[in-house]
């Protein structure tokens, strides 16, 4: 999907954030893994450019909520790529983010949605 294809989704601010600590859920990753993931897991429908993942990762690792270490790349030794990983205090406000999310997704719901009289019950 490209860059001005009428599909892409423009993320909230702070969304990108939640996705990132998400991601690190699941282990250590270096940028490149992080932006494909999410890529992935939204069936193409997000794409991270880089000029928006990496002031992120920095910012979150400002906030201590990522942890970043550089390491050798698997494949080629003679390579290294900066690994960031989820902190304690990340994990804490990964946990917040996702009540938060919760919270407004149900909210522009039911604006988008409202629910009918039968409904309500």
């Amino acid at each position: 999907m490209g860059k001005d294809s009428p599909d892409r989704i423009d993320l909230l601010q702070g969304t990108l954030d939640m996705l990132i600590l998400r991601t690190l859920i699941f282990g250590p990753a270096h940028g490149h893994q992080i932006a494909k993931h999410i890529q992935r897991t939204t069936e193409e429908m997000l794409q991270v450019e880089h000029g928006s993942l990496y002031p992120a990762l920095h910012r979150l690792e400002r906030k201590g909520w990522i942890a970043a270490k550089w390491e050798p790349a698997a494949k080629e030794l003679k390579r290294e790529f900066k690994f960031y990983r989820l902190t304690a205090a990340g994990k804490k406000q990964l946990v917040a983010e996702e009540s938060k999310w919760k919270k407004m997704t149900a909210a522009i719901a039911r604006v988008m949605w409202p629910a009918t009289e039968e409904e309500k019950g």
